[in-house]
């Protein structure tokens, strides 16, 4: 990849910043200082392939980004128009080669993403010093190289990499219990130093009492060493035996750095690589409404104060080719903006509440106006708290279903197409929904780190309706197992039977479930 020099921004570019900017606050945007760098498609490119992060650790698939976004953009197929990362501050990147109507508008929307990045709830837990964070972890991923060889990283990256998605991005957000066995050692802890205070309590286990020239005779010395033993190595085969985790775990990475056979050097790695994935966690999570507002306030700005006369027709243009969406792919530019300003109409006009719900009259619906001028306040709020999922749980509508058409869709096996199955609302919501979940892929989750008491790991797939893509799921056993030392197996369904699949680190094996 090139090696990038920096460009501070034209002087006219500067100033649309500041005028941007100046608006966005106005309307209530709140941001951290966001900064603009201008780059050409090649140095934009490269930015994307590693993820809007100038610097990052050394591995191929960043390489093959690269050259797929510029083979892309060589033959118009594709363009980035705009790059903003979540840090503080945030920093922007803008295509030299846009004309002046399209950097007021990135740079609009670019305040719409930082105004998101900066006050959604799912965002609060990420690094914000994720750019300096991005170059430790490069350095540290270099000096393994050093010292042990690019192959042996980049295989072991490449190991990690196919696992990334096996972590719980809901678990920065949940205050647990403290862990149980933590707990139970700690009581017993004290429990033996209450005892070494107290001598009024009883005697050790399998001691009897006895008066001091009599305790000798009563307790011989060697029987009560040869019981202790045995109480010892009855505990230790109890602990061998054990189960672990006490509860599933779907932080598949985490319980790798806790328990598999790793050198310093691959946990770390694995480490850099779990950090890595929950940072990137919540844009997931979040991608619909997160470039619903940033479309939202960039239309407002722009429409608003943005344009001279001569460019409201490139806006247009450009505006209404972001927000296209066809029948076969959900754009989540059109979704996210649509939804955000039916919300804030909706509650301009008094359209919800239970006496909203009750009304069944067509002409009533469509005529109500309560004049209650909620809707900007609305849509902060919903900004503020809400991830895809419960973005749209909580607030898609079967009218705005039909006003935007939306429908389900099915394959059909006899004329191999997708085709519409239902514009039923309650089936073309619960599909929306299901897509969203987990980013759309499965649970996996971690049930037993001792599996038959032989070490071996046993995890579950939470079917739920779609089966694993069986190649997929062979290579994540084998990465899997490469890093656990041991067996692994997955229980999960195939071909609608229970099954469970298992790979030894030579073979693979497919058996029904117990």
């Amino acid at each position: 990849m090139p090696v990038t020099t920096h460009r501070a921004l034209p002087p006219e570019i500067r100033d649309i910043q500041d005028e941007m900017e100046e608006i966005a606050r106005s309307y209530g945007l709140d941001f951290f200082k966001t900064i603009f760098e201008m780059l050409d498609y090649e140095e934009l490119s490269m930015f994307a392939a590693y993820g809007g992060f100038p610097v990052r650790y050394p591995h191929w698939r960043f390489g093959a980004e690269y050259d797929e976004l510029m083979k892309s953009y060589s033959y118009g197929l594709s363009k980035i128009y705009e790059m903003v990362i979540n840090t503080d501050p945030c920093y922007a990147y803008l295509l030299s080669a846009n004309a002046i109507t399209d950097q007021k508008l990135v740079i609009a929307h670019v305040y719409g993403h930082c105004d998101f990045f900066k006050n959604n709830a799912w965002f609060a837990g990420t690094n914000r010093k994720m750019l300096d964070s991005m170059a430790n972890h490069a350095a540290r991923v270099n000096r393994y190289i050093d010292r042990h060889g690019y192959e042996a990283v980049e295989q072991f990256i490449d190991a990690c990499l196919s696992l990334e998605d096996l972590i719980d991005p809901y678990s920065v957000h949940i205050r647990r219990r403290p862990d149980s066995a933590r707990v139970q050692a700690e009581a017993e802890k004290r429990r033996r130093e209450q005892e070494k205070d107290d001598p009024g309590l009883p005697e050790a286990r399998g001691k009897f009492r006895a008066k001091e020239y009599m305790d000798s005779f009563i307790n011989p010395p060697d029987v009560l060493e040869r019981e202790e033993e045995e109480r010892r190595r009855d505990v230790e085969q109890r602990e061998a035996a054990r189960s672990f985790p006490e509860e599933p775990q779907r932080d598949v990475l985490l319980f790798l750095l806790e328990y598999a056979p790793l050198k310093d050097w691959q946990r770390d790695v694995l480490t850099i690589i779990r950090d890595e994935a929950y940072y990137f966690a919540p844009q997931g999570q979040t991608k619909i409404m997160n470039e619903g507002w940033a479309s939202y306030w960039h239309s407002k700005i722009m429409t608003s104060h943005g344009l001279t006369d001569a460019e409201v027709i490139d806006y247009a243009d450009h505006h209404s080719g972001t927000m296209a969406m066809s029948p076969q792919r959900l754009n989540p530019y059109k979704i996210g903006i649509e939804l955000f300003k039916d919300i804030e109409e909706r509650w301009n006009r008094g359209q919800f509440g239970p006496e909203w719900d009750e009304c069944d009259d067509l002409h009533t619906r469509k005529n109500w106006d309560r004049q209650l001028g909620l809707g900007r306040e609305k849509i902060f709020e919903i900004r503020r708290v809400h991830n895809d999922i419960t973005f749209i749980d909580t607030y898609l509508t079967e009218d705005f279903c039909r006003k935007h058409k939306l429908f389900m869709f099915a394959y059909n096996e006899n004329s191999g197409d997708y085709e519409i199955a239902s514009r039923e609302f309650e089936a073309v919501k619960q599909q929306l929904l299901f897509s969203l979940t987990n980013f759309g892929r499965p649970f996996i989750y971690v049930v037993d780190g001792n599996y038959r008491n032989r070490g071996e790991m046993y995890l579950k797939h939470d079917y739920a309706g779609i089966e694993l893509k069986q190649d997929y799921a062979r290579d994540c056993l084998i990465n899997l197992q490469k890093l656990w030392g041991r067996p692994v197996h997955i229980e999960t369904v195939v071909d609608d039977e229970p099954a469970v699949l298992s790979y030894d680190g030579s073979s693979h094996e497919v058996r029904a479930a117990s």
